[in-house]
């Protein structure tokens, strides 16, 4: 197109840690004009917010039923909103977009529950609508590189996955008034919908494996703790590998703590997101292989494309989270211009991996309360 696509924000006001990220993510690539929000469900706190922020006056609506309604009415109206609320809000507000014609991004989890998630998929076929979920870690050059390598055989047979994701930020006492810390707005597990999903689907984003059934404990490790903030699992996948899992946010001293450890009878792959530009390649009978982006031939189609800073400089969190919002506009922007998207069809996360993420939390809840193997189910 000869022009940014016209896009909407709903939620991530202010204390927000994830809606900056959203909007200098969908800024970063110039693929998008933000001209509308509704940053919070308290009216006059959002109109100030975004005029603070700098949306016209004109724009800046008190909630997202008036923004949806009165960008849809508009000719130059929004052709993308962007969802960023708590949970509970998710599935609602992701209906009503789609009924109005709107391409959705989404953070996740997709909905509270898969019954609704997979009636959103079902909106989503219905309309004929782009949907993106922003399991974010997925944009990274050396995930990337992962799974163009595990497509490519260089691993052989996937035999074993091991997931990690261990913060520390709920080690000490939090606020009982932030919403993630009432189990009506997260929708559940706090721990197991606001980051075991992530860590679920950076492995079945890598191997190309979705988990069959699992087991797993679950529950609160902090005395007098009111959400879960502890998971493990074992799990197996579709072609009969192993796998475990370990999500914690109360393990006191660490700080983002996710990776993946994957081996085929070939060889292995490690990689941690707090150093997200290196990738150990273990091979079997060989070297060891550290991969870092430096762009030669040894980085994959897809490293290279998610690649933005040369000559090996850093760069992590906002750019991966960038790569999701570029190519999401990549495909809308094919789609409004009559033309054929992109020919890759997994370029970012969409709604079936949100219905995923919903089936495996609740896979996890039914094991931990049944002591038993659970099955997951499919989307």
């Amino acid at each position: 197109m000869d022009r940014r696509l016209r896009i909407g924000v709903i939620g991530g006001g202010s204390g927000s840690f994830i809606g900056p990220v959203h909007r200098i993510a969908a800024r970063l690539d110039g693929a998008f004009d933000l001209v509308a929000a509704a940053l919070s469900s308290n009216p006059q706190r959002a109109m100030d917010e975004g005029r603070l922020l700098g949306f016209p006056a004109d724009r800046t609506y008190g909630s997202w039923r008036e923004l949806i309604a009165r960008e849809s009415a508009r000719e130059d109206g929004i052709e993308v909103v962007a969802v960023m609320t708590p949970n509970d809000s998710h599935f609602e507000i992701c209906m009503a977009a789609l009924d109005a014609g709107l391409h959705v991004v989404c953070d996740k989890p997709l909905s509270t529950d898969a019954a609704s998630a997979r009636a959103l998929a079902a909106k989503v076929r219905q309309t004929g609508a782009e949907f993106c979920v922003t399991y974010c870690y997925t944009g990274y050059p050396m995930v990337r590189q992962a799974r163009d390598m595990v497509r490519a055989g260089e691993l052989g047979e996937i035999r074993q996955v091991q997931l990690q994701y261990v913060q520390g930020n709920l080690a000490e006492p939090q606020p009982s008034s932030g919403w993630r810390m009432q189990a009506g707005r997260v929708g559940g597990s706090l721990v197991l919908l606001d980051i075991a999903t992530h860590a679920f689907h950076l492995g079945s984003y890598v191997t190309g494996l979705d988990v069959e059934r699992l087991c797993a404990d679950l529950g609160a490790t902090r005395p007098g703790g009111e959400v879960d903030d502890y998971v493990a699992t074992l799990a197996h996948y579709g072609n009969g590998a192993r796998g475990s899992l370990w999500v914690t946010n109360a393990a006191a001293g660490s700080e983002h703590g996710l990776s993946f450890r994957i081996h085929g009878d070939k060889g292995g792959l490690e990689w941690q997101q707090e150093e997200p530009n290196r990738l150990l390649h273990r091979r079997a009978g060989g070297f060891d292989q550290v991969i870092t982006r430096r762009l030669d031939p040894v980085m994959s189609p897809g490293a290279l494309r998610s690649t933005r800073v040369a000559l090996g400089h850093p760069e992590g969190y906002l750019e991966a989270f960038a790569n999701l919002y570029v190519e999401f506009a990549e495909v809308v922007a094919a789609r409004l211009a009559g033309r054929r998207p992109p020919a890759e069809d997994d370029l970012f996360p969409g709604v079936l991996d949100g219905v995923k993420g919903l089936l495996l939390v609740e896979a996890a809840s039914r094991s931990a309360q049944s002591g038993r193997w659970e099955s997951v189910g499919s989307p």
